[in-house]
């Protein structure tokens, strides 16, 4: 119960890393607030947490609206209490070449992926700078540091998002606040999914593929959800206590530690 008592707020929660990350967190006690634009997936994620004894608070939150997120970090404060640790786990991808991207769909994926890391960030680090105590946890891609092919906006983004949370890691670091970074690779979730063609593309992922110059997965598995919450329940808690601007790479060692 290393998170009992401790207030987690965790967008992108209603389903895949961002639903593990909050199981985990639930099953060492703490007390959860899950942001997702899904509202109806996060009234049932809420609804499982509870009838497993956890305390929960759901909310569905669009996190490229400034308003909402503000309004939402205010509730959480007002409802269950100071919010210790946050998880950026909220995240979209829309594939296609760099050439054929629309406007639209850059912007959305930066507008999630990076603005919802900053805006988020932002309001719930000012709650936190007064207290001084508090830890920051984003979810990137190991795409942010190795070019992947059809997905520039992506891969972009994500990097911007790891590299906004160290900055912010180094500006809060006087005020005992640790911001950090989880990097997954291939993980079987509903975006993993998206990509596969045919049941033979799992395996297709695990080998690599010369074509698009893509590396395949040396430990010869795609990670699961779980494995991603885990690397994240660590750098929440007191066992990373001195680890701070850090990028943490789960991916069976699919970039070669590049």
């Amino acid at each position: 119960m290393e998170f009992k008592d401790k207030i987690v707020l965790i967008t992108g929660a209603a389903q895949g890393i961002g639903a593990a990350v909050a199981r985990a967190l639930a099953q060492r006690g703490a007390t959860l607030a899950v942001l997702d634009v899904q509202a109806e997936p996060v009234a049932a994620l809420v609804t499982e947490l509870q009838l497993a004894g956890s305390t929960a608070l759901g909310l569905a939150v669009d996190v490229s609206d400034s308003a909402a997120v503000n309004a939402a970090v205010e509730r959480v404060e007002q409802e269950l209490g100071p919010i210790a640790i946050l998880v950026n786990a909220a995240g979209i991808l829309r594939l296609g070449s760099a050439l054929d991207c629309s406007d639209a769909d850059w912007e959305q994926t930066f507008a999630v992926n990076v603005g919802g890391v900053f805006r988020v960030s932002r309001a719930v680090a000012s709650c936190m700078v007064p207290r001084r105590r508090g830890v920051i946890v984003t979810v990137a891609s190991n795409a942010s540091s190795v070019p992947r092919q059809q997905m520039a906006a992506y891969a972009a983004s994500k990097a911007a998002s790891a590299h906004f949370t160290r900055c912010l890691g180094l500006e809060l670091a006087e005020h005992g606040i640790r911001c950090n970074v989880v990097s997954p690779g291939s993980t079987d979730t509903a975006m993993q999914r998206q990509l596969w063609t045919s049941p033979e593309h799992k395996q297709a992922v695990i080998n690599g593929a010369l074509e698009s110059f893509r590396l395949g997965i040396p430990l010869g598995r795609i990670a699961d959800a779980e494995d991603i919450a885990a690397a994240v329940v660590f750098l929440a808690s007191e066992q990373a206590r001195h680890i701070t601007m850090h990028e943490l790479c789960v991916d069976g060692g699919a970039t070669l530690g590049a």
